[in-house]
């Protein structure tokens, strides 16, 4: 099997802080941070993607397009064997994929998608996911329209 090539970081500091996670969590945050570029990549309207830290977590914005609402990654400090992608809680993302995966994902309230760093990223469902979070404005300026 071969190992996963990531994306250079163009931040230090987020470098810094994927450093600083264990092991699987490490792991699992990368594979995560993979997804969410390459998601991006191939999600119409979404443009460049920043990589910063927002709250000393690695967070994921469209400033060129203003396209998406911000994604947070972070390992769950309390629990070693999880990790998170955090939504805006104010949006509708979190329930919206909770009616749509609620047999498959588990969430918190409405602002996180939580993960076993012991099992295989549910890829399918975390890029719709993520896509819906990416184009979250542009979707709700389509409805306006």
């Amino acid at each position: 099997m071969s190992k996963k090539v990531y994306a250079p970081f163009e931040a230090n500091n987020v470098a810094e802080v994927f450093d600083g996670y264990a092991g699987p969590a490490r792991e699992k945050l990368l594979a995560l941070r993979a997804l969410i570029f390459e998601t991006a990549a191939k999600t119409d309207g979404v443009g460049e993607l920043q990589e910063t830290l927002k709250w000393g977590q690695p967070s994921y914005l469209t400033p060129e397009t203003k396209s998406g609402s911000t994604i947070r990654i972070d390992a769950i400090k309390d629990d070693p064997a999880h990790v998170a992608i955090y939504f805006h809680c104010q949006t509708s993302l979190v329930p919206t994929f909770r009616d749509m995966y609620g047999d498959t994902l588990t969430f918190e309230g409405n602002r996180a998608l939580i993960l076993d760093t012991k099992k295989r990223l549910p890829e399918k469902e975390l890029r719709h996911c993520l896509s819906q979070a990416l184009t979250y404005h542009l979707a709700k300026k389509k409805k306006r329209a």
